[in-house]
């Protein structure tokens, strides 16, 4: 895989804070999830303020149409069957996490899923493969669009 030029913010924040090197496979799943709810948060938040100048009420209420656990849910029932054995792998051990809190209104079974797909989002941002987490996103964003 060809390799940027130009260095993912990923890749900035690692070098400006002098950050180490993840192992991955020892972090657990709900730490994945915590900076996939912030990365998902902020490929949504980019998609909207690039469809233009709103007032930041609207954004909101936009954004918070595919920030929540039903819809994420639903992401996670579309790109499912696209997913390696690894990807799979993190989904299902972020899925199965006990949480200490659950989310308002949404069903346990759209909180786990969610939680899943949150995590798998964190794994693919902090592994550097950005190209995969964009494409299940966007290919998540076209099936919920398309209902």
């Amino acid at each position: 895989m060809e390799k940027s030029i130009t260095p993912s913010l990923n890749e900035c924040i690692k070098e400006s804070f002098s950050l180490p090197e993840l192992d991955l496979r020892g972090y657990s799943p709900l730490t994945l999830a915590y900076i996939g709810d912030c990365v998902y948060d902020m490929i949504m938040k980019t998609i909207i303020v690039h469809k233009g100048n709103k007032p930041a009420g609207k954004m909101h209420q936009e954004n918070s149409k595919y920030v929540n656990a039903k819809a994420q849910s639903e992401i996670m029932g579309i790109i499912q069957d696209q997913l390696t054995q690894e990807e799979h792998d993190v989904y299902k051990r972020g899925r199965n996490t006990r949480s200490v809190s659950t989310a308002k209104n949404q069903s346990v079974t759209d909180y786990r899923r969610a939680t899943g797909f949150e995590a798998l989002v964190g794994y693919l941002y902090l592994k550097g493969d950005y190209k995969r987490l964009i494409e299940l996103v966007q290919t998540g964003l076209e099936g919920l669009n398309s209902k």
